[in-house]
């Protein structure tokens, strides 16, 4: 019914494309579930546990992370060092941290081939004190490094608070508006709550080599969360209302 979509949501790893910057955002509504679709979507057909056993996943919990790094000798690198200095805009040891994790290997194994960079949340980065200048900063050397050099691909996900004097959340949605090929905004139903119809999912395609008035293209589905999966349908089509 939508080949969009399906397109989108149901391609496999190795069709995908890669060296891009996918940017996910929700706004008076839960977007975790785009994190989880991208999560699956990278490591179909193997479980999580499985693929943290054999190095597929590198993962770095933050909140454990950011107690940890208090109880460790300051000289000691620690991805979130920020925490500890009086300038949280250094995030040279989180990027290095990412280059380590993802970087091809040089041993006689098979390398992992086009890595990805999953980040859930970078909004937490602002809470914590960092500028959004610094955020983008990190995230165009990733960029550099996962998407230009090794040919991967990077998602992440940044919240939309909706406060007109949030300035620091505009300047990282924008920025990262700008840089990503595929922008995904789950959005809260203007009419409230409904237990049938739980959000709507904008999706905007940027095209940049494309002739100007064709770069941007953009379609709008309602979706509603389930067990295990989402169901999407156009606006006004849900089951509940036919």
């Amino acid at each position: 019914m939508f080949p969009e979509l399906n397109n989108l949501l149901n391609t496999t790893p190795d069709q995908a494309e890669q060296g891009k910057l996918t940017l996910l955002c929700d706004a008076k509504t839960d977007g975790s579930f785009l994190v989880h679709h991208f999560l699956s979507f990278y490591l179909k057909g193997v479980s999580l546990t499985t693929a943290r056993e054999c190095g597929q996943l590198v993962f770095l919990e933050g909140l454990k992370s950011a107690v940890d790094v208090f109880f460790r000798p300051q000289e000691e690198p620690h991805p979130l060092q920020f925490l500890r200095e009086a300038n949280s805009g250094n995030l040279q040891p989180l990027y290095e941290f990412v280059q380590e994790a993802l970087k091809p290997m040089d041993s006689g194994e098979a390398a992992w081939r086009c890595p990805v960079l999953l980040v859930d949340d970078l909004s937490v980065l602002l809470s914590l004190g960092v500028g959004a200048v610094a955020v983008l900063d990190f995230i165009h050397y990733c960029r550099a490094t996962v998407c230009r050099e090794w040919k991967g691909n990077v998602v992440a996900l940044v919240h939309d608070s909706g406060d007109a004097e949030d300035e620091e959340n505009d300047i990282l949605l924008n920025g990262l508006g700008h840089q990503s090929h595929l922008i995904l905004r789950a959005e809260g139903l203007a009419t409230g709550f409904c237990k049938d119809v739980h959000g709507q999912l904008r999706i905007l395609w940027r095209r940049p080599s494309e002739p100007t008035a064709q770069r941007d293209r953009s379609l709008t589905y309602q979706y509603k969360i389930q067990d295990k999966n989402v169901s999407f349908f156009a606006k006004g089509m849900s089951p509940a209302v036919l």
